[in-house]
C-alpha cells in the first residue's frame, strides 16, 4: 500500500471519522457532487462567521466523509496535483467543534491590516507542519488526530500528539513559516487568478480568445517576482493595466533601469501609465 492508503487504513481501524478540507476554486464538480450527495449536515462552509465571509461562495468547505468510495473523492485522491486540499480524521468530534477551530485560524492580522490564512491549501498546511516543531502541532491540528496531504510531489501523513481544543497562541508559529518564492509564486497565481476571474470577468474572456490564460497570468506572476514588485497594489496594478494593453503584455518602456530598485521602478511606471491615459495635466 501507498502511504495514503496505509493512513486511510490506519484511521478506519483506529475508528476514526474521515473529513475532507475542500478548496473549492478549480474542483466545482467535485464540489458540486458532494454537496449534493452528503446533504447540509456533512459540510460546513470554512468562511462563514469570519471576516473573510465575503468569500464565502468561493471559500472552502470542511467535510465529514462517511467513506472515500465516492466517485468525486476518488477522482481527487487520484489527482493530487490538482492541490484541492487535504484529508484529515478525528475521534467523536462534532463538526462544528472541528470548524470553529479553522474558522480561528483563517484570518490574520488586526484591522485594517487583516489577511487571509489558506489552511485549505495543502501546500501551506505541508510548509506549515514541515516548519513547526511536533510539540506544536497540537495548537495548529486541534481536535483532528491525523492528516494526509500531498505535498513535494508525494503523500505525507501527520499525527496530533494532543488532539482536543487548544486557544489560539497570540503569535502562531505556523505564521512564521518561511514561504519559498515557487510557493509564493503559487499561491499568488491562485489568488490573482480567481480575483481576475471574478472581477474582470469580460475583460479575461476576451484574453481566453487570444491567449492561453494561465500561460499569461504565470508569466506576469513571474514578472512580479523579477522585478521585486510584492505589495498587493502593484501586483493589481500591473495585472489589470495588462488586461488593457495592446498584446497584454507590459511595453519595454516599462522594463527596470540601472539604479532603479523596485519602489522607483514602479513609481515611475505609474506615472507613465497615468499619463498615456491622460490622468496627468488635466
Amino acid at each position: 500500500m501507498n502511504p495514503l492508503e496505509q493512513w486511510l487504513h490506519a484511521q478506519t481501524r483506529g475508528g476514526c471519522e474521515l473529513y475532507l478540507m475542500l478548496d473549492t476554486d478549480g474542483q466545482s464538480a467535485e464540489h458540486a457532487a458532494l454537496t449534493r450527495d452528503l446533504g447540509t449536515e456533512q459540510f460546513r462552509p470554512l468562511y462563514t462567521g469570519t471576516a473573510a465571509e465575503s468569500l464565502g461562495s468561493s471559500g472552502p468547505l470542511l467535510l465529514r466523509l462517511d467513506s472515500v468510495q465516492h466517485p468525486a473523492i476518488q477522482t481527487l485522491l487520484a489527482t493530487p496535483e490538482r492541490h484541492w486540499g487535504w484529508l484529515a480524521s478525528a475521534r467523536h468530534v462534532e463538526l462544528d467543534v472541528l470548524t470553529a477551530h479553522w474558522r480561528e485560524r483563517v484570518v490574520t492580522g488586526e484591522r485594517p491590516n487583516l489577511a487571509v490564512y489558506r489552511v485549505h491549501d495543502n501546500r501551506v498546511l505541508g510548509r506549515a507542519l514541515a516548519h513547526l516543531q511536533p510539540e506544536q502541532y497540537a495548537t495548529f491540528l486541534g481536535p483532528f488526530t491525523s492528516v494526509c496531504y500531498w505535498h513535494t510531489g508525494q503523500w505525507h501523513t501527520a499525527d496530533n500528539p494532543d488532539p482536543g481544543l487548544h486557544p489560539l497562541p497570540i503569535d502562531p508559529p505556523w505564521l512564521q513559516t518561511p514561504t519559498p518564492q515557487l510557493i509564493y509564486a503559487n499561491v499568488l497565481f491562485d489568488n490573482t487568478r480567481r480575483y481576475l476571474v471574478g472581477e474582470h470577468t469580460e475583460a479575461m474572456a476576451t484574453l481566453a480568445e487570444q491567449l492561453d490564460v494561465d500561460e499569461w497570468l504565470w508569466g506576469l506572476v513571474q514578472l512580479t517576482l523579477l522585478w521585486g514588485w510584492r505589495q498587493p497594489e502593484q501586483v493589481h496594478f500591473l495585472l489589470t493595466r495588462c488586461l488593457q494593453l495592446p498584446g497584454y503584455r507590459p511595453p519595454k518602456t516599462w522594463l527596470p533601469q540601472p539604479g532603479e530598485d523596485p519602489a522607483m521602478h514602479f513609481e515611475r511606471v505609474y506615472q507613465e501609465a497615468l499619463y498615456w491615459q491622460g490622468d496627468i495635466g488635466r
